[in-house]
């Protein structure tokens, strides 16, 4: 009973010390969320951690604790990084900081082994994090191109006379810009960490998963080209401020479910490929094993 009064007592001070440094880190991440739609999903993620977790109980109680000294190595460097965060005003490493603490404390407590067990559902916390500003311009810039590019090959095929002049697609009626809205990173970001949620629960061998995360990033590229090709099409044959307006901000909601059913799709071929290569070595390979 003593020994139970003692843990609630250093799991009570732990929460307590933790809601003092963070707090308003914390704040500041839920507010990102709820301002960047870039980033809405972080609401949802540490939501599907907190239930692999719940879902893995049963066999991270019978890990035995093995706790480890290294774990308070592991939190100092956590609150070192913390510092660095918060005297350079660099919110990632703050945010970051507090995922590398709890690492800290599952092996300090705990041990190496059950911080393996825990391995998924921690790192997939990274996903909530905002992606540095520095970071994220290095990669919307090229996205942008690369939307405007292959939206301007579709409209070609489509035979509509088209120029494309960096990220600006130039048509008859109109002059579509692809800005950094529009770039595509939040349906990259959001259907990359749909697939890893879909592929826990669908699909248990672990090359499809990463097959299907690796998949996300053509299959977001592709849907966001097909949104301005459709933005562009409306512009040209309907109404340019149809173009600019309902539709261009409808169609992200019906491109972010072509994307979900295009990694469906993907999803079921690698899936009957699996199976259909799988059932043809079983029948080249002899019976008993035999020449």
């Amino acid at each position: 009973m003593g020994h139970s009064s003692s843990l609630w007592l250093q799991g009570g001070l732990l929460v307590v010390f933790l809601a003092y440094l963070y707090h308003h880190i914390l704040y500041l991440l839920v507010r990102d969320w709820w301002t960047d739609p870039n980033f809405s999903h972080g609401f949802f993620v540490p939501l599907f951690s907190g239930y692999v977790l719940w879902r893995e109980r049963e066999r991270l109680r019978a890990i035995p604790a093995k706790p480890s000294w290294f774990g308070v190595v592991v939190v100092a460097g956590a609150l070192g990084i913390l510092v660095v965060g918060v005297l350079g005003a660099e919110l990632f490493l703050s945010r970051t900081s507090l995922l590398f603490l709890l690492a800290g404390l599952v092996i300090y407590y705990e041990g190496w082994r059950w911080f393996g067990a825990v391995l998924f559902p921690w790192v997939v916390l990274f996903l909530m994090v905002p992606i540095p500003e520095l970071i994220l311009n290095q990669i919307t810039l090229p996205l942008q191109f690369l939307a405007s590019d292959l939206a301007a090959s579709l409209l070609t095929l489509l035979h509509v006379p088209v120029l494309r002049e960096g990220n600006v697609i130039q048509l008859a009626t109109m002059s579509l810009e692809v800005v950094e809205a529009c770039s595509g990173i939040r349906s990259l970001v959001s259907l990359g960490t749909l697939a890893i949620i879909y592929g826990y629960f669908l699909e248990p061998r672990i090359w499809l998963r990463l097959a299907l995360i690796v998949a996300a990033a053509p299959i977001a590229v592709a849907a966001n080209g097909l949104r301005i090709m459709g933005t562009g099409l409306t512009g040209l044959y309907w109404s340019p401020d149809k173009a600019q307006g309902f539709f261009h901000e409808f169609s992200g909601w019906v491109v972010f479910l072509l994307s979900l059913g295009l990694l469906l799709l993907v999803h079921t071929v690698l899936r009957w490929a699996a199976n259909f290569f799988s059932r043809g070595h079983a029948v080249a390979k002899p019976a008993g094993g035999e020449e």
